[in-house]
């Protein structure tokens, strides 16, 4: 979605955007501020944090390469599981397992190049921190940043239930959700429009993420310590036991892989420089409307 995550500041025009009479400004066009520094700041840091996050854990998880659900692991019925595995052939070859299904995923998961070697490893050596097998080195990194990502995202999340303004910039309105069908064809067709708001299927998009998919993968991670358990057991029977918590940790994780990419190749498409701009100096250029025209959403509310 382009813009990236978080509130959009007060769109102020810019004083000093060109006027469509000098020449070479967009007739049709104006800066306005779109994000506070706060809000980038808080953007990249957490950027950051995401990519050491998911890395150490990928390390992580080839300490174990298999997920199940419930309280105990059942070695002989996992409901993923990567590893490799002697052929009719007697190659090796990589594996996947999900759900009783066996997939062919040999070069890239399960038996992967290793220093110009096929080794056996869940996730290859460039997808992991460290590359080497280093549990210890891994779970250091991910306990590092998890304690700079988690309270980031816990004191972003109550500031925008608790300011008036940051939830308008959050949360849709009516008329945005009414407008989602078109917006959806206008995405089909590439046609975007550089709005001072976020439309409503970026919304809806920020709110699923910032208050389902973060708050569940912070949940899960504590559960899966064992202070964590013997403290607050509620947890653990939440998630319905420590396996479950660690497989919906692990789906969590994927769900964010899956938003990252479709949010990065819609900044692409939508207007890579005036995105990243939006970002960096919090400066967006948006379209402007028409002298005369009225706005439907700021004649409803």
């Amino acid at each position: 979605m382009p813009s990236g995550i978080g509130p959009v500041a007060n769109p102020q025009p810019d004083s000093r955007a060109r006027p469509a009479s000098e020449p070479g400004a967009l007739a049709s066009s104006r800066l306005i501020k779109r994000h506070s520094l706060g809000t980038r700041l808080w953007h990249w840091i957490n950027f950051l944090c995401l990519i050491v996050l998911l890395m150490s854990g990928l390390q992580i998880f080839n300490a174990h390469p298999a997920l199940y659900w419930g309280e105990q692991s059942r070695f002989s019925d996992p409901f993923i599981a990567i590893h490799a595995q002697t052929g009719n052939d007697g190659e090796q070859r990589g594996v996947v397992r999900v759900a009783g299904h066996t997939i062919d995923t040999t070069g890239v998961l399960g038996l992967s190049d290793d220093n110009g070697q096929l080794r056996q490893r869940a996730f290859p050596r460039w997808a992991t921190l460290p590359g080497d097998k280093w549990l210890t080195m891994g779970r250091n990194w991910h306990f590092l940043a998890g304690w700079i990502f988690a309270p980031s995202v816990l004191a972003y999340l109550l500031y925008t239930v608790i300011s008036r303004h940051r939830r308008g910039a959050i949360f849709p309105t009516r008329s945005q959700l009414s407008a989602i069908p078109r917006t959806i064809v206008d995405h089909a067709r590439f046609r975007f429009h550089h709005e001072a708001e976020y439309n409503g299927i970026q919304k809806l998009t920020y709110v699923l993420v910032l208050f389902v998919l973060l708050p569940l993968m912070i949940l899960t991670g504590l559960t899966m310590s064992p202070t964590i358990n013997a403290a607050w057991p509620l947890l653990t029977e939440l998630f319905g036991g420590r396996q479950s918590a660690r497989t919906l940790h692990f789906i969590c994780a994927f769900s964010l892989v899956g938003f990252f990419f479709v949010h990065i190749a819609l900044v692409l498409v939508s207007g890579v420089f005036n995105n990243l701009r939006s970002m960096v100096t919090g400066r967006y250029r948006i379209t402007a409307r028409p002298a005369g025209r009225v706005n439907r959403e700021e004649s409803h509310e």
